[in-house]
């Protein structure tokens, strides 16, 4: 279980383990900076950074689940994503996932 909040409603934390991390970096591609950038001109939704960005995501989850695993954990809180410009001009992104893996 990964969840948001610092408790899970009917499931008492019985120990807190560690702190757990995920981080996925993300290259911008040149077609889809092409086509944002029309996009942006004419209107309407990135789809392709969309989905970049969902994938990133669910990848840096995965992560985190793993690494709670790996310590034995049944569930992770206070999970906090954060997602960030990185390298050179900002050609990157990196989304993050840490939270507090726990016996339930």
């Amino acid at each position: 279980m990964i969840s948001t909040t610092p408790t899970l409603e009917g499931r008492p934390i019985r120990d807190y383990l560690c702190i757990v991390t995920g981080e996925v970096i993300v290259g911008a591609n040149i077609f889809k900076d092409l086509f944002a950038n029309i996009r942006d001109i004419v209107g309407g939704r990135a789809g392709a950074y969309e989905s970049t960005l969902r994938d990133a995501r669910l990848q840096a989850l995965a992560e985190l689940e793993d690494e709670a695993r790996r310590r034995g954990a049944d569930a992770v809180v206070g999970v906090d994503l954060d997602y960030e410009v990185v390298g050179q001009g900002g050609s990157m992104l990196m989304v993050s996932a840490s939270g507090t893996a726990v016996k339930l």
